[in-house]
């Protein structure tokens, strides 16, 4: 791609500094910054997936006016005066993960995250042909995944017979929060036969409450961070959906730059369902800092 000479300076926006997949989120958007010649910050809360914080973070980089803004947005709408201020500026607004409720951004990629819950709900159910009891651990109340994948997942239970979500409890899109609330499961219910986490931070913090408790319970994740990819291939989870936000803030940095320079981008880049197990996990087995840098004709076509 051939864009002008101008040393672009992008802002980029992420929730928390404690999710992995918001680590490769960031490495990514340096990797492809520095492969278009950009500048680019990066800003987070330090209270993770604070609304406040990141309100008053966009507030600060706005008054500095960078060419554009990347943003996975803490809320659905909290942000959303702010966010029209950056537009109104004329600065581009490249949302990433999560796309806000009614604000028109520049250009959106994501991945469907209903879908994406089914399918790697499927993959649990299939690993239970008798059917069970299975326990589902959801992100932050704020979040704008959340609601999609709990809804993907009900989807999935639905249309398997036998299959019942038992429990449901909150993890926060955390680690130590997963880790909490699965280790309450364990202690009130003998049995679970199943575990849905949300993203994979939560599915391991499930498997450090298992660890301590000596039980094993099939679980899987959301992401296909490094960390759950290993827990793969050491056969403590089944398997994991690729929601890759590296892949994201890579393909928003590219449009960002494209933008700059001119050219059309599409308002929208979904990226596929794809679901990693131990069969496919040896292309997934890397950091976010060997993996391979998307490229903008694989996911945008015209």
């Amino acid at each position: 791609m051939q864009t002008d000479r101008r040393r672009y300076r992008l802002a980029a926006f992420t929730k928390n500094k404690t999710n992995p997949a918001y680590t490769g989120a960031r490495l990514g958007a340096d990797r492809m910054a520095a492969r278009h010649g950009c500048t680019l910050t990066h800003h987070v809360p330090d209270k993770p997936d604070d609304v406040d914080e990141q309100r008053a973070l966009i507030e600060a980089v706005l008054a500095e006016r960078p060419d554009a803004i990347l943003i996975a947005p803490a809320h659905a709408t909290a942000l959303n005066d702010t966010l029209r201020r950056v537009l109104a500026a004329g600065i581009p607004l490249l949302c990433f993960v999560s796309r806000p409720d009614d604000i028109a951004c520049t250009a959106y990629v994501g991945s469907d995250d209903r879908a994406l819950a089914r399918g790697i709900a499927g993959h649990l159910f299939a690993s239970l042909p008798k059917g069970g009891d299975v326990a589902v651990l959801e992100g932050h109340p704020n979040a704008i995944t959340t609601a999609p994948r709990t809804a993907g997942f009900r989807d999935a239970a639905e249309a398997r017979p036998g299959i019942h979500i038992k429990h449901t409890r909150i993890g926060y899109f955390q680690r130590a929060e997963g880790r909490t609330a699965m280790a309450e499961l364990l202690a009130t219910d003998p049995r679970i036969d199943g575990v849905l986490a949300a993203n994979d931070a939560m599915a391991l913090g499930a498997l450090d409450a298992m660890r301590e408790s000596g039980r094993k319970i099939p679980l899987v994740g959301v992401n296909a961070t490094p960390e759950g990819v290993q827990a793969i291939k050491a056969g403590d989870m089944l398997g994991t959906a690729a929601f890759d936000a590296m892949k994201m803030t890579c393909l928003s940095v590219e449009a960002a730059v494209r933008v700059l320079s001119g050219q059309r981008v599409p308002g929208e880049i979904m990226l596929p369902v794809e679901i990693v197990d131990r069969r496919n996990c040896a292309a997934w087995d890397r950091p976010y800092s060997d993996r391979p840098l998307p490229e903008w004709g694989a996911y945008v076509t015209g």
